[in-house]
């Protein structure tokens, strides 16, 4: 899940200010469209054609030089992520080297713990679930790399309750690594203790919030948390603690072996690297593919999934991050980048990179009115504008499609997100008042149109 992702402009911008890169002045370095080759594929078992066994992995090049890489040290390793360019899979986009490093702190007697979050409860995504039933070696060998940067005793994979075979994968692959001498007493050879534990939640969204997920893990009522102090100061039983997304775990053990630069070499500046993208809804072939950051929409839409049924003049609008993010009509996805910043200007966000694609024959606003449905069901209750809130947003949209509203009703529900929208301690609020803005922003003449028909059939019935 990527309650973690939802970013706004505001909060993006303060991002970036932390780790010192400013907009205004950052270059674009030149970006090709070429596809991926298959010898930059990190995943190289996404699809499941291999075997994901221990062999297999290490066939395919994980586990390779893993002890040389612990034992340069934990600022050598986050050097080399913070030069790599890696921002957050989850979706938020912060700076991973940048925030590993918040672990670095002076030693005070408590231990240090990273937490991976895979839950992955976001609406049409679904990457993280292939890598841990195709590729877990992957996974476990980037949570010792992670944990040795931050040294950290041990990391708990916080794996969604629904996902019984990607657990089982889960499982099975890190007793091969414990028998191995992978991970355990002295991991690798390398003198560095480090343990791996499956924890499976119940399927709850919210807990894919850092804050909810480690009072999940807990055993607490899977609720946020108010922030500060945050995890990296008072995390899982109280001690330093870096919550983590299953694919930016992943690919940090080959951007050591690689080199930063290998990595950078993909998108563009500040979006660099590879990524799994989730391409669901209205084309002739949806998938899970890896992809070059920055790709074009349009471009990794046709060039994967034959593109949109009936032709790419029949597309209505893409949601391009997981529900969350605001719809984007099909002006806007005829030229967009799929990256963090490209889709922040066009008022979206990369989220987890999941595209809900739709076509003419959508009924958008029964989609988003579904959207918030969900989200109402899903909120913890906690924060009053999220409680109440999403509700009355999720009783106005559902008046929107039968038409039985006001035209003027429409500002007053864009004012009500904007209400909601910042004012919660998590940011599932936020997730819940986006696709209500996005539905508004670019659907407005839908909306209105329907409003008109509807009374327009009243009066008939009642003449």
């Amino acid at each position: 899940m990527a309650l973690v992702r939802l970013l706004n402009q505001s909060v993006s911008q303060k991002l970036i200010a932390a780790s010192n890169v400013s907009v205004t002045t950052v270059q674009l370095k030149s970006f090709t469209n070429a596809p991926l080759k298959d010898e930059d594929r990190i995943f190289t078992n996404l699809y499941g054609r291999h075997d994901w066994k221990l062999k297999g992995a290490m066939q395919r090049g994980d586990w390779h030089k893993t002890k040389e890489i612990v034992l340069k040290g934990h600022e050598w390793i986050l050097q080399q992520i913070k030069e790599s360019g890696l921002r957050g899979r989850g979706g938020a986009g912060f700076p991973t080297g940048l925030k590993w490093s918040f672990m670095n702190a002076p030693p005070d007697g408590r231990p240090k713990y990273l937490v991976v979050n895979a839950d992955e409860g976001e609406p049409g995504t679904c990457k993280d679930r292939e890598i841990m039933r195709h590729d877990p070696h992957k996974l476990i060998e980037g949570c010792l790399v992670a944990g040795r940067s931050m040294g950290a005793r041990a990391a708990y994979i916080y794996i969604r309750g629904e996902f019984y075979n990607e657990a089982s994968n889960l499982n099975l692959a890190i007793r091969e690594a414990y028998d191995a001498g992978l991970i355990g007493k002295n991991a690798c050879g390398s003198g560095y203790d480090f343990d791996v534990f499956v924890h499976r939640g119940a399927g709850a969204y919210i807990c894919g919030e850092e804050t909810s997920l480690i009072e999940s893990l807990e055993g607490k009522q899977g609720k946020p948390r108010l922030k500060p102090p945050f995890p990296a100061a008072v995390g899982v039983f109280g001690c330093p603690t870096t919550v983590a997304n299953v694919e930016t775990v992943a690919v940090a053990p080959i951007i050591c072996r690689r080199g930063p630069q290998w990595f950078a070499e993909f998108g563009r500046e500040r979006n660099t690297g590879t990524k799994l993208f989730n391409i669901s809804g209205h084309v002739k072939y949806p998938c899970t593919v890896e992809e070059t950051m920055s790709i074009p929409m349009r471009e990794l839409i046709e060039r994967h999934c034959g593109g949109v049924i009936g032709g790419w003049d029949n597309l209505l609008c893409v949601i391009p991050g997981g529900s969350s993010t605001p719809l984007l009509p099909k002006h806007i996805c005829d030229e967009v980048l799929m990256d963090f910043d490209a889709l922040v200007e066009a008022q979206s966000g990369l989220g987890t990179a999941a595209l809900i694609v739709m076509d003419k024959s959508t009924d958008v606003i029964r989609a988003i009115a579904r959207l918030m449905e969900f989200y109402k069901h899903e909120s913890c209750g906690q924060c009053t504008p999220c409680r109440e809130g999403v509700s009355w947003m999720n009783d106005t949209l559902k008046r929107f499609q039968r038409g039985n509203a006001d035209p003027d009703e429409i500002d007053s529900l864009w004012e009500i997100s904007k209400q909601i929208e910042g004012h919660t301690i998590c940011a599932l609020g936020d997730g819940a008042a986006w696709p209500a803005q996005g539905l508004i922003r670019h659907m407005r003449p839908v909306l209105e149109e329907r409003m008109k028909s509807f009374h327009d059939n009243k009066q008939k019935s009642t003449a």
